[in-house]
């Protein structure tokens, strides 16, 4: 079902749009503004670009709320009398949609943030993508932040060495001055997310402290992958497939380390890769069945 469906994946830092063949990019959701009226511009830039009719809008949504997964609020905002059907959901749902269609299993996506998400044969379980204030275990920020304060250990004499000092250096000359310049940056979160790069490379040149980070990070997220499956699990004989996506996991250490951690698991799992994108997810939200686990998920309005 994909002839008329204008499908969306938002994030913060791009909107991927696709309708009748052509995909778009448009620039990322602004956290500080409404997010529906963004979306509306959106579909309704996405047919004046396309100049292909949409019937129907199918949204994976970063970080979507309960308070903003209304559909019909969409669709009437949308204002276009040829839209007959809006579907909203939170972009894990969409994730998942992409990487494992309708199987059996769990996908985590781990960017700057992370997110998990488990399907079994009756339940749906999200685990973490509670930002990086509460949540994202094994995140890039998490990773961030783990580097920075292994570098100010060191600089205090309370760890070891750690060439991620030298790294720091290269942004902060006097670490001592360090904080002051984060916590006044108005994309700290970003900043401290950057320093996820440097980990990996150090962690596969042999930095102790860098490896120790990496290790942590990927039993973080396979401990979010285990519970996730565990709360959906029927049967102990239960097989499932799981899906690693995200920028985090191009880090050969941690991808190693989240593996040998399932594989430790009791779980029977089996790593696969993606079948597609989270927009390909968002192609599917418009064919998934009423009967699906993931269906209750989804906020649906039909003109």
């Amino acid at each position: 079902m994909t002839a008329g469906v204008l499908a969306i994946d938002a994030g913060q830092t791009g909107i991927k749009v696709r309708l009748g063949g052509h995909d778009i990019v448009f620039p990322g959701i602004r956290t500080d503004e409404p997010l529906l009226p963004q979306l509306a511009a959106v579909a309704r830039g996405a047919v004046e670009r396309t100049g292909v009719p949409a019937s129907v809008i199918a949204a994976g949504v970063s970080g979507l709320t309960t308070r903003e997964a209304d559909a019909a609020a969409l669709l009437a905002r949308i204002d276009d009398a040829g839209v007959r059907e809006v579907l909203l959901a939170h972009d894990s749902t969409t994730s998942f949609l992409g990487a494992l269609a309708d199987g059996r299993g769990a996908v985590v996506a781990a960017g700057g943030g992370v997110v998990t998400l488990a399907v079994g044969r009756d339940s749906v379980a999200r685990v973490d993508g509670w930002g990086y204030l509460m949540g994202d275990a094994g995140s890039g920020y998490w990773i961030g932040r783990e580097a920075l304060d292994a570098v100010m250990r060191e600089y205090d004499g309370r760890g070891p060495a750690t060439r991620l000092t030298d790294v720091a250096r290269e942004r902060w000359p006097d670490l001592a001055q360090a904080y002051i310049s984060l916590q006044s940056a108005e994309d700290r979160v970003s900043i401290i997310a950057s320093f996820a790069e440097p980990v990996a490379r150090l962690a596969s040149e042999g930095d102790a402290v860098s490896q120790r980070i990496t290790v942590r990070a990927g039993g973080e997220l396979a401990h979010s992958v285990e519970t996730a499956l565990r709360r959906v699990r029927t049967e102990e004989s239960e097989r499932f497939s799981v899906c690693a996506i995200g920028g985090v996991f191009r880090s050969v250490r941690l991808r190693e380390a989240f593996t040998s951690h399932l594989s430790a698991s009791e779980l029977d799992v089996a790593l696969v890769e993606p079948l597609g994108h989270g927009i390909d997810g968002a192609v599917a939200l418009a064919g998934l069945v009423p009967g699906h686990p993931l269906a209750t998920a989804v906020s649906v309005a039909r003109a």
